[in-house]
């Protein structure tokens, strides 16, 4: 029976080892594929010489946390922007989880602009900041997409696939602000994170 416990428990282990490099590896080839193309087509010549990488916490499959989602529509508003522009967002309903000991509470948004398409039918738009904005973050927030149907109790958030707006590396984009309940009092590490270059 103990050798039977041994043996059992080296196999979880080594499950959970592999499914944390499957993980890791996945993520990483994410990241790369992300990168090369941002850096192409989203940034010009000038902004590439600023900015000529992205800067990532490690990976840290703790930041990857089940939240409760309570649905709570609200009315269509103008989402303030980092231009000027007009697009119309509708809280959807909020999400709350545990980052250690602390309750963190974060709204989801979505575009009313993508709400009929089909490809963006069960997606929503979580922005957000927490104590690691203007320090080691984009001042401005990160932002979070999730996908989820119209019944969905429980939402995986995964904070190591948080990213900073365009409006990070440059000021030819217009971005969601990070509406004022959406701060959250813990500090989040992974993700994008973000050197300053003034």
């Amino acid at each position: 029976m103990k050798n039977y416990l041994i043996l059992l428990t080296s196999i979880l282990l080594v499950g959970t080892s592999f499914a944390q490099k499957t993980y890791t590896d996945s993520l990483t080839h994410e990241r790369e594929q992300h990168d090369k193309e941002f850096l192409s087509k989203i940034l010009n010549e000038e902004e590439r010489k600023i900015h000529p990488e992205i800067c990532y916490f490690p990976i840290n499959t703790s930041f990857i946390i089940e939240a409760d989602f309570v649905k709570e529509v609200g009315d269509a508003f103008v989402m303030p922007m980092s231009k000027e522009r007009t697009v119309y967002y509708r809280k959807m309903g909020y999400l709350t989880f545990k980052v250690n000991d602390t309750i963190c509470k974060l709204n989801v948004y979505k575009n009313l602009d993508l709400a009929g398409q089909k490809e963006y039918k069960n997606y929503y738009f979580v922005p957000f900041k927490d104590a690691t904005t203007g320090i080691y973050t984009y001042g401005a927030g990160k932002y979070l997409d999730c996908y989820f149907g119209k019944k969905t109790k429980k939402v995986k958030l995964d904070f190591n696939k948080s990213y900073h707006p365009y409006c990070a590396y440059s000021d030819r984009y217009s971005c969601p602000i990070v509406p004022a309940e959406n701060r959250i009092p813990v500090a989040i590490p992974a993700g994008e994170c973000y050197v300053s270059h003034d």
